[in-house]
């Protein structure tokens, strides 16, 4: 097999070795059927299995309560930004949003379009540099929904708590912090995410959502974007992104043997604190992000001199270490180290950075 490098993309992220091994192994002979998994009928019992069995690894790692329906869907995290107020919210209903970074302001501006969205908490003050403490939300009596993007991939900041909305129910684009540990499901009414970054490849988006929310879909609603008809029908009422959801599948069975979300956790805290101490306790790299704020997933960080930005992205990926650039609306430089990055490849990376710093001087 040829060197696999350390990838640091914030998405489509680095899967784990052994689920791609696992996929090859497979690719042209399934369960000895003589055929891909992917020339498959979505339709056929042997497909339904691989669906079920995803399924119940999503649930176990979790803990995912029985009132709650999962759908395997396609479109993106983007997609849900229509979806969420076309299911949730009737026409004319407020919904309120937390404005943490460019996420949440894409789901906003999107929200707008089919019901009363509005900001009901902003990190603009703080230069999006923190997540606005709960005190100070102005939440609306009767809203649809709050939305929240518990961790924003681009800038870097992160929920450390899970929000108390009451009887309005909490939406949340976990997009790209789901699977990194253990998530109290229950105290949300849907989750969502893409796959590209702790799931599986692009193509595939994970809603999970509370089952007495499933009918209150405003009656414009495109078929594919009722979440009653999707429920209903098991995430089957077209083809659904087959390939996507056996990967998703492998990739929870990983998880599980790797001892379940909260082995992960201590694993990604590990990581997460290594790269962050040794970012602050330089003078040539910095991280903007309030401490109490700081992504475990998604760690922006710049150099002392701009100039240098792209010979240390050459030759980082000389080095084997690829998709450090930051995200082309802040600059700087971005590690994402989801659960398939290693605690062995974020030591490269510091090693790396150490390395730069002591050559530019």
């Amino acid at each position: 097999m040829s060197h696999r490098v350390d990838n640091f993309c914030s998405g489509p992220a680095a899967l784990p070795t052994a689920v791609l091994e696992k996929a090859q192994a497979e690719l042209l002979d399934w369960q000895g059927m003589g055929v891909s998994v992917m020339e498959l009928s979505h339709r056929s019992q042997e497909f339904q299995a691989v669906c079920d069995t995803a399924e119940k690894n999503l649930r176990d790692l979790l803990g995912i309560p029985v009132n709650y329906r999962v759908l395997f869907l396609q479109g993106g995290a983007t997609l849900q930004f229509s979806a969420i107020p076309l299911n949730l919210a009737s026409a004319g209903q407020v919904a309120d949003y937390i404005d943490t970074g460019i996420w949440s302001r894409k789901a906003l501006a999107e929200g707008k379009r089919y019901c009363a969205a509005r900001v009901a908490a902003s990190a603009d003050a703080s230069g999006y540099t923190s997540v606005p403490p709960e005190s100070q939300w102005q939440l609306s009596d009767k809203a649809a929904y709050v939305h929240i993007t518990p961790n924003e991939t681009i800038g870097g900041v992160e929920f450390d708590w899970i929000p108390e909305t009451g009887d309005v129910p909490l939406v949340a684009d976990l997009s790209s912090t789901i699977l990194s540990r253990p998530l109290d499901v229950s105290r949300f009414g849907l989750i969502y995410a893409g796959a590209q970054k702790n799931i599986g490849p692009s193509g595939l988006t994970v809603v999970i959502v509370r089952e007495d929310l499933l009918d209150r879909a405003q009656e414009v609603t495109p078929t594919l974007l009722s979440y009653r008809t999707q429920a209903d029908n098991g995430s089957m009422y077209n083809t659904p992104p087959t390939l996507a959801i056996y990967l998703a599948g492998l990739v929870f069975e990983w998880l599980r043997e790797q001892g379940g979300l909260s082995a992960m956790a201590e694993i990604n805290r590990r990581k997460a604190a290594r790269l962050y101490a040794y970012i602050d306790e330089s003078d040539f790299y910095n991280n903007p992000i309030e401490v109490s704020s700081r992504s475990w997933m998604n760690i922006p960080f710049t150099l002392a001199d701009d100039q240098l930005n792209g010979r240390f992205l050459n030759e980082a990926e000389e080095s084997g270490l690829l998709n450090l650039q930051g995200h082309r609306s802040v600059g700087g430089m971005r590690a994402s180290i989801y659960n398939a990055i290693s605690e062995d490849a974020v030591g490269r990376l510091i090693g790396f950075m150490d390395e730069f710093a002591r050559q530019v001087r």
